[in-house]
């Protein structure tokens, strides 16, 4: 059983900023047998941890016209994970995105400061736009002192367009920096350079689409 979608109504004792996080990742896509990448050669990854996996449930909301996703915003409530909550996401500026948390909070309703963030591109009213359930086995890559230079998630995902009523499912990998990851744009470079050729030598690929949200509206 599905709970009702969210609504616009503003959810009290919501009202501050949200928290902020910078997401740098690298997405690819992988076939149903692909077998996981070797991170051994990343530079600073010394052991790989063990696989969690998460249950993973989140709804996005848009306007009639899709003013959020002609901005490059997205907004989505999400369950399950470290980072249950509400989410607001700003376009993306080269392998980054900003990103803003709110909790979940007692009532599925956007928190007031997440329509403050985004009543900068849109006051109209917001309907659901797709669900995208995620099953996620996530595994941190760390260095020598057991700092997480990098999240590897393997993505098992079934989206709904809430809209069209079209179904689509994939599988895709995400590499995302972690607290260790090197400061210095060379350094990171090369992380994600060996990254790539990981994925590459086990058969994974370009991710055919820039997020999920858009791979569930069939783009």
């Amino acid at each position: 059983m599905t709970s009702d979608p969210p609504t616009t109504e503003q959810a009290p004792g919501a009202s501050d900023e949200g928290s902020r996080s910078v997401e740098v990742e690298l997405k690819f896509d992988a076939d149903a047998d692909t077998p996981l990448p070797d991170w051994s050669g990343l530079p600073g990854v010394v052991t790989v941890g063990e696989g969690e996996v998460r249950e993973l449930d989140a709804r996005y909301l848009d306007t009639a016209e899709f003013a959020l996703a002609s901005a490059s915003f997205a907004l989505r409530r999400r369950t399950g994970g470290p980072d249950a909550g509400w989410h607001v996401k700003g376009p993306r500026v080269g392998d980054a995105r900003v990103e803003l948390h709110w909790p979940l909070g007692e009532a599925d309703v956007v928190p007031e400061g997440a329509l403050a963030v985004l009543a900068e591109v849109t006051t109209e009213e917001l309907t659901p736009l797709a669900r995208i359930r995620n099953t996620r086995t996530a595994y941190d890559l760390c260095d020598a002192d057991g700092g997480v230079v990098a999240e590897f998630a393997d993505d098992l995902v079934s989206a709904l367009d809430e809209r069209s009523g079209a179904e689509r499912s994939w599988r895709e990998w995400e590499v995302e920096l972690g607290p260790a990851a090197p400061a210095d744009t060379d350094a990171r470079a090369a992380l994600f350079t060996a990254a790539e050729a990981a994925v590459h030598a086990v058969g994974g690929r370009a991710a055919a689409s820039a997020s999920k949200l858009a791979r569930a509206l069939g783009y």
